[in-house]
């Protein structure tokens, strides 16, 4: 009996220290989940603040463009200035294919600040291309785009509007908004 009552009270310590190893343990992957999770927040913080400038730029950006553009389209003298057409343009034509032009970067500034994905970017670009003032500016301005590098975003997404536009005036329906492969990210 005196040997039953010893082995009975030796698990007793081994089994508490056993139990404080493993809320020890649980509480050190406790802290370190918290770590981490409290990392991790940093992180995103930091990304965030390193777009933030990126952002605040192009937005910067897109207002300077459509103050210089709202002048030319107000001012037929200035808006020859931005006569960089491939075909003449009548004053009329010049102020459209401007706010065209407008259009067609605010789609872009979208796009390059992460409001828009690529799906969304072709899926916009289509509905302006049923516009023919809109088509015929695409084509006036190809020689523009063809000065792009072409590893650049802007050169990418222009051929991918190349391409749509070439689609939707092959296509034989009437179903536009069906035309042309949406891109994948």
């Amino acid at each position: 009996m005196a040997t039953r009552k010893f082995r009975i009270r030796g698990l007793g310590p081994v089994t508490a220290a056993g139990l404080g190893m493993v809320a020890g343990a649980l509480a050190t992957l406790t802290v370190q989940r918290n770590t981490l999770n409290a990392l991790r927040l940093r992180l995103e913080h930091l990304e965030r603040a390193v777009a933030t400038p990126l952002h605040a730029n192009l937005a910067h950006q897109q207002r300077l463009h459509w103050e210089l553009l709202s002048k030319a389209i107000d001012s037929p003298e200035l808006a020859e200035v931005l006569d960089i057409f491939e075909v003449p343009a009548s004053p009329q034509k010049r102020r459209q294919y401007l706010f065209a032009n407008a259009l067609y970067t605010n789609l872009l500034f979208y796009h390059r600040i992460g409001n828009l994905t690529r799906e969304e970017f072709h899926g916009r670009m289509r509905g302006l291309l049923q516009n023919p003032v809109v088509r015929e500016y695409w084509y006036a301005t190809q020689g523009q785009r063809a000065t792009l590098p072409d590893d650049s975003e802007e050169a990418a997404l222009g051929r991918m509007v190349d391409e749509l536009l070439r689609q939707l005036e092959e296509a034989d329906i009437d179903e536009w908004w069906v035309v042309g492969e949406t891109p994948g990210e």
